[in-house]
């Protein structure tokens, strides 16, 4: 296993794409971002052919360029999903890293007025700046959206939100079944709220970024919670609303908000389930150890899956063993399963 960059049979383009649905955004993120696009072996050889697209997207607190990050003993996922085409293990495909990183960490792939038009970003920019510059078959029913984490929950919202552009999915341990994934946190992050900052986000974001990330205890989680707010609960003047009140309850019409934007509970409604039952194909899976529980949102998205009347032969389930960190080994194997779906 080489400790650094390996050769790839295909090729990684690195691209900037000037995004004008995110310039002047709330948060003042950079409106130009970054983009890469895989192309697999032959590309370059049959200027003739088109290929289906796979798009990736990241979890909370991913920016892009991490997908070039080494751990020790592993590979990288550009690296893994390069073999999956190199060995002919299914047919080739192009593949495209997307960023979607705000200052909260992330946006959950959503449109928000407290944090930017990330959903339509994906849907209405980058996808035709892919289609106009690489020969992709460019219709949903060869285009395909994939994520881990925050990833995942994009990937399941984005497939329900815009079935006309993406035909089929895959989550990894995909954000889901909010009552037992986030709500559990609530009181916790209420008491740190109080203890440390008397109770106030205001003075915990002043204080958060007057100085270096994740020194003191909670940081991450406490700006994960508002990062999420601002996606899900967000006012149109961008005022941001906790689920939760200062001893940690909840707050009924702000937790109705929050689970309008879960993949279980959207699964339900008829416009989303006829996007769903449209899909060529779904992987749903989780590691039966997730620290966050998302196992058993995996369960209750493949319920809701079935109940929305979704064929089981397009949809490919699996909870293996594992927690919810460095199962960057299954992103290929769900990679394979929808590059052989598009290409029927």
């Amino acid at each position: 296993m080489l400790p650094w960059s390996a050769d790839l049979a295909g090729r990684l383009d690195h691209h900037v794409i000037d995004s004008a649905l995110l310039r002047d955004n709330p948060l003042g993120d950079p409106h130009e971002r970054p983009l890469l696009v895989y192309v697999p072996p032959g590309y370059d050889d049959a200027p003739e052919r088109r290929y289906p697209t796979v798009y990736v997207l990241l979890g909370y607190t991913g920016h892009v360029t991490m997908w070039l990050n080494r751990a020790p003993f592993r590979q990288p996922y550009p690296e893994l999903a390069d073999a999956v085409f190199a060995n002919g293990e299914a047919p080739p495909v192009i593949v495209v890293y997307v960023d979607a990183w705000t200052a909260l960490g992330g946006s959950q792939y959503l449109d928000s007025p407290a944090t930017g038009r990330y959903h339509s970003y994906l849907r209405d920019e980058v996808v035709p700046w892919v289609d106009t510059h690489y020969r992709t078959i460019a219709d949903r029913d060869h285009r395909a959206v994939t994520g881990k984490s925050s990833g995942g929950y994009g990937a399941m919202v984005t497939a329900m939100l815009a079935p006309d552009v993406f035909g089929a999915l895959a989550t990894h341990a995909g954000d889901a079944l909010f009552e037992v994934s986030a709500q559990r946190s609530f009181p916790e992050l209420a008491r740190r709220l109080r203890d440390m900052y008397d109770g106030s986000y205001v003075k915990f974001l002043a204080d958060f970024r007057s100085r270096l990330a994740g020194t003191k205890e909670g940081d991450l989680e406490l700006l994960e919670m508002y990062a999420y707010a601002a996606a899900y609960s967000a006012d149109e003047d961008g005022a941001v609303h906790l689920p939760f009140d200062d001893i940690g309850a909840l707050v009924p019409e702000v937790w109705r908000r929050w689970l309008d934007h879960d993949p279980v509970v959207m699964a339900r409604e008829p416009k989303y389930a006829a996007a769903l039952r449209s899909m060529r194909a779904i992987w749903v899976d989780a590691g039966n150890k997730d620290e966050y529980f998302l196992d058993f949102g995996a369960v209750a998205f493949r319920r809701a899956l079935e109940a929305a009347g979704v064929p089981d032969e397009r949809v490919y389930f699996e909870l293996f063993d594992a927690g919810h960190g460095a199962i960057e080994y299954r992103y290929p194997l769900a990679l394979a399963w929808l590059a052989r779906r598009l290409s029927e």
